[in-house]
Formats: C-alpha cells, sequence, structure tokens
C-alpha cells in the first residue's frame, strides 16, 4: 500500500518485557524503522508512543490514550503507524473490531514491513495470517517445551525448582539435576519416620521438624509428604493415549519406597494409630493471673512431696507465706466461668463458626475426598464404555473380562481408600445436632482444653489480673466484648 506525501502520523512502539527477552525486540529498533519511513514519505511524525504491554488484547494503557486523543481530534491524524501487524495485535477478532473503530476516527493502521491495503477484501486474509502468524510460533515453542519437558521426565529427570530438601546443580556436561541438601534431607527422613510411626498427627511433626531447623511452611509440609519425588519416583501426567504412571527417577532419593507408602497409608488413615497429644504440663493454667491477696505480688506454682504424696500450690514468692491449693482454686475458677449463661441468642451464630472451623481443620481431607470421588467415577464411566463395547461386539468377550477384572481391582482400592478417609472425618452433622449450649458453657470448655488454650481462655474472660480471698474470688469484670455472647449470672456456682 502506497502512502500519500503531506500526511500526520502517531508511531505505535511496542514491546512486552518477555518479548523483549526472549526475541531481542527493542523499541529504539522500531522507533528508528518508523522514523526513516516517514522521513522517506515525507510524513509528518505528530507523536511517537510507546507501549510495554502484551498484544493479546487492546486494555493497554497507552493505547487507551492514544485512542482517547484520536476520538477528540477527529481528522487530525490520518495514520498509525507500526512495524508489523503483530506489534498492533495477535487477535484477528479484535484488531478487525479496532481497525474499524480507527477509520470511524478518519484513521488508517499500518504496518510499515507488511503493508496491506484493507479497503481490498482479499487482503483480509493476509492480515489474519499476518497476525496469528506470531501466536503460532509461540503455540509451537511452547509445544517443543513441553514435549521436551516430557520427554525428560520419561528418562527419570527432575524438571524445575527443586523441591524441599533438594538443590539444583549442573554436573559437568552441562545437565540438571537435584540432589540432596543438608541437613533438610536429614530433618525430612526424620520426618517421614516420625509419621510412619503414627503417633503424631503432621502438624505436630512439622513443628518439631521446624524446631530442628527445617524452614518450610505447613502447606508445603503437607505437600511434601505426598510428593513421591523423595523415594525417588517422578509423576509422569496422563497426556493423550498415555496413561500416567511413576517413573525412577534419576536422582538420589532421601527415603525408601516403603517408608513412603507406609506414610501415605498412616495419611489415608488405612495405618492410623492412636495418637497421644504431646505432653504439657496441665497443672497450673492459672499462674501468672493472680495477685496475692497479702502483698500484692504475682502468684507462681509449684509441686511439693509430702510423705506420701505430691501437692501442688500456688503460692507468693519473696517470703511471703500465702499459699492454696491447686484443687481448691481451680474448683472456685470453675465456679465463677458457670456464672456465664450462653445467650440463645448466639446459637445460630456458633453454628456457623464451628461449621467453618471444621471445613477449615478438614480441608486436607475433604480435597482427598473429593480426588477420590472423581477417580472413582472417571473409572465407573470405563467399566461402562467397555460394556457397551461388548455389547456393539466391538471387542471380544475375553477382553472385556481382562479389562473388566484390572478396573475392578482399581476400583475396589479406590473405595476401600475412600471408605477409610470418611471414617477419619468426623461428622459435622453430630457436632451441630449437640446442644449449643452444652458447647459453649465456659467451664466445659476450660475442663478439656490444652493448657495454651486454657490460658489464652482466662486471658479473654479476665484481661485483668485476679485477686483472690482463699477461696473467694473478688468480683471482676469481665471483658465486654464476652458480655454480647453470655449473661453474667452472680448467683450460678454450682
Amino acid at each position: 500500500m502506497s502512502v500519500e506525501r503531506g500526511k500526520r502520523a502517531d508511531l505505535y512502539v511496542r514491546v512486552s518485557t518477555d518479548e523483549q527477552a526472549d526475541k531481542g525486540y527493542s523499541q529504539r529498533n522500531q522507533e528508528e524503522m518508523l522514523r526513516k519511513y516517514c522521513d522517506n514519505h515525507w510524513i509528518e511524525i505528530r507523536n511517537i508512543v510507546y507501549e510495554d504491554h502484551s498484544a493479546k488484547s487492546f486494555n493497554r494503557p497507552e493505547w487507551k490514550k492514544l485512542l482517547s486523543y484520536l476520538k477528540k481530534h477527529r481528522g487530525k491524524i490520518d495514520l498509525v503507524l507500526f512495524t508489523k501487524w503483530d506489534r498492533f495485535s495477535r487477535n484477528a477478532g479484535d484488531a478487525y473490531q479496532m481497525i474499524n473503530v480507527l477509520r470511524d476516527f478518519g484513521v488508517e493502521p499500518q504496518a510499515i514491513e507488511q503493508p496491506l491495503d484493507l479497503s481490498i477484501p482479499e487482503n483480509k486474509m493476509m492480515l489474519a495470517f499476518y497476525l496469528a502468524a506470531p501466536e503460532v510460533e509461540n503455540d509451537r515453542r511452547a509445544l517443543n517445551v513441553f514435549y521436551g519437558m516430557r520427554r525428560a521426565k520419561k528418562e527419570g529427570r527432575y524438571m524445575g525448582l527443586a523441591p524441599v530438601g533438594y538443590k539444583n546443580k549442573i554436573d559437568q556436561g552441562g545437565h540438571k539435576y537435584i540432589a540432596p541438601k543438608e541437613p533438610d534431607a536429614t530433618i525430612l527422613y526424620w520426618a517421614f519416620e516420625e509419621l510412619s510411626k503414627g503417633v503424631f498427627n503432621t502438624e505436630q511433626v512439622w513443628k518439631n521438624a521446624r524446631e530442628k531447623g527445617l524452614q518450610c511452611s505447613k502447606n508445603a509440609f503437607w505437600q511434601l509428604i505426598r510428593n513421591p519425588v523423595y523415594c525417588g519416583k517422578i509423576f509422569l501426567p496422563k497426556f493423550k493415549d498415555e496413561e500416567s504412571r511413576f517413573i525412577q527417577g534419576q536422582h538420589q532419593a532421601i527415603i525408601s519406597e516403603e517408608l513412603f507408602d507406609k506414610v501415605q497409608e498412616i495419611l489415608d488413615g488405612r495405618g492410623r494409630k492412636y495418637r497421644p497429644k504431646i505432653n504439657t504440663r496441665n497443672d497450673f493454667p492459672l499462674r501468672g493471673f493472680l495477685i496475692c491477696p497479702v502483698c500484692g505480688s504475682l502468684l507462681t506454682a509449684s509441686r511439693s512431696k509430702g510423705r506420701t504424696n505430691h501437692y501442688s500450690y500456688y503460692h507468693c514468692r519473696k517470703g511471703c507465706p500465702y499459699r492454696i491449693r491447686v484443687e481448691e482454686l481451680h474448683q472456685v475458677f470453675e465456679g465463677e466461668l458457670r456464672k456465664f449463661i450462653p445467650r440463645k441468642e448466639m446459637s445460630a451464630i456458633y453454628r456457623k463458626i464451628i461449621a467453618e472451623a471444621y471445613y477449615e481443620l478438614t480441608q486436607n481431607e475433604q480435597k482427598i475426598k473429593k480426588q477420590l470421588l472423581h477417580q472413582l467415577k472417571d473409572y465407573e464411566n470405563r467399566v461402562s464404555h467397555i460394556r457397551n463395547l461388548l455389547a456393539m461386539q466391538k471387542i471380544e468377550p475375553t477382553d472385556y473380562l481382562e479389562i473388566k477384572r484390572q478396573y475392578d481391582s482399581v476400583l475396589t482400592g479406590l473405595k476401600e481408600k475412600l471408605d477409610n478417609i470418611c471414617r477419619s472425618l468426623p461428622k459435622i452433622e453430630s457436632l451441630l445436632e449437640k446442644d449449643i449450649m452444652e458447647l459453649m458453657a465456659l467451664d466445659s470448655i476450660f475442663e478439656e482444653s490444652k493448657t495454651e488454650d486454657k490460658r489464652s481462655l482466662i486471658h479473654t474472660i479476665y484481661p485483668q489480673k485476679l485477686l483472690f480471698y482463699g477461696t473467694l474470688a473478688e468480683e471482676v469484670k469481665p471483658d465486654d466484648i464476652l458480655t454480647l455472647a453470655y449473661h453474667y449470672n452472680t448467683e450460678k456456682t454450682k
């Protein structure tokens, strides 16, 4: 397409950060070519627009500004020039629409290296090619990368950033691989061993691993104990006619395959044992909250040995003789907690809180359950499909029986996993059917809680220190927020 002399143009220079890095595109080079073109064709340059956004859509800041100017100043600009059509757009539908918009403003878009007379209908086919060619090139490059990575996985090579406990390395031949990283690898081996015993739950093991020096979040820990890369395996996803499978990796395993499988059984609930809580001192939850009625100091607590038994006391220090038996003081304190009567109007809110806490605490099990249900449905559809093939005489009965036997074996395993995960999940319905007033009873919550939870409860109810005279608790005004959920009955002590 020839351009008439004496016209005015805006130059549009676009290059995204990725394009500049991958293909070497340069704003300076584009600008130089456009200026030279305008000089040769006697075109006056009004403005140069620089853009660094992708051409997937026209939702680009600088392009919007240019379009707004062209709309307000119709007839002042004749051309919008760029080097190639992929600098303008990479979407044929959007490009045609934008060309019509520009023409309504009296502006003709044109690529100086790929000139087209768009008034000729056949040239629209060429425009479609110019717009699609870069996208086809990108798709082909992405597909080549995908096939390359899949081939590497088939060869047992781990691709990408090394997982926790490993580090990325390069051998003398320039090949990348992962190798165990200390002390993380040793800590992870210990963590898998602890999980395989079925004694402590995952969060407890994670916390202990953190104390040993493992730098890993709780969510990342959940993912890594499910990752077969630690026993030397690499997962190859399903693609087209190829079924998903595990490949023996070239990297060094941190744990054995037997240990990994045992941990998976524990996590799935098949090998779970009784898991006691990590031992914590539960004798003195009120320590640090009590004021000595004699000298005004904070009371501490300890156990003392008598002739035949041990006795626990809250007591003062620095020579003050005041002390009181732990059992006696706890009885008084629990009597104080019974004075808090839950408000009935809070029942619906409390049920909602229980439901939200339930789904938050069981989200991992819920995710596994959802995956198992999806797999079950997939294999049941496969069985149905081969049954239809048999009915239409497209496969032999012997082939049908062999395939069905394999699928039945998989279905049995999946159903067993699903049953185990369902048994491990408490029923939310049974929780919500309980008397909410009983669940909200502070004395019951206090009695059944761990020490750290008891102390949090005490601090919430009584933000100020407590003062006791013998076995009688001084009346202390509870926290204002607590009064929204509870009535305070001064006569209720039993």
